[in-house]
């Protein structure tokens, strides 16, 4: 006779337990606004109050702490693709959403680097960030390939991979403040059929 097995679910983090996850997420997201991804996670510890051990208790490694402060992020975007499904101009709506990809990207230094290798790297943390927005991306370029804007041999994972090299490459030129735009206009071009409303 076969038997059921059923997951059992996490337990409930205890309130001193959350309060710690919650500053140590506080901390984090300040520190890598202001020193990027690679600030010193004993500063974020010390800053949160904890010690460094109880860090890696939450957050078994720096990519698992990037992929926990970067969810707001995420999540917002991944609204704005559900927004824009509604769109009467399906290119128009894919060009608004990757523009907001390069934004969110080049919020912090070293996103995007950690974007490009989550690319290829399905097991790391940061997949949970990476996946979602591939996932939302792929029905906003199959929307637009659907009305012959863009060719139809363009895969999702080129134009993300594309999107976030272009936001490491705004990274290291903060003072050319239009080059994303610039940057993202020739991809565009390159993917379309046909010129795209606002593409340019």
């Amino acid at each position: 006779m076969a038997t059921e097995t059923t997951q059992a679910s996490p337990r409930p983090m205890r309130a001193d337990a959350r309060r710690n996850y919650e500053r140590l997420l506080v901390e984090a997201r300040n520190a890598f606004t202001r020193h990027g991804t690679d600030a010193s996670l004993e500063d974020v510890a010390r800053r949160a109050g904890v010690g460094i051990g109880t860090l890696y208790r939450h957050f078994p490694n720096r990519t698992a702490l990037m992929s926990a402060v970067f969810q707001v992020e995420v999540d917002g975007l991944l609204a704005r693709s559900r927004e824009l499904l509604a769109s009467p101009e399906p290119c128009r709506a894919l060009v608004d959403w990757l523009r907001a990809c390069v934004a969110h990207a080049s919020t912090y230094r070293g996103l995007s680097r950690a974007l490009l290798a989550a690319q290829s790297d399905e097991a790391s943390a940061m997949s949970r960030c990476s996946l979602p927005l591939r996932e939302a991306g792929s029905v906003l370029l199959a929307r637009a390939q659907a009305v012959g804007a863009v060719r139809p041999e363009v895969g999702i994972t080129d134009v993300m991979q594309l999107t976030n090299a272009i936001s490491l490459a705004a990274e290291q030129s903060p003072d050319d403040p239009h080059l994303p735009d610039r940057l993202l206009t020739l991809t565009l071009r390159g993917l379309q059929t046909v010129p795209c409303p606002d593409a340019d």
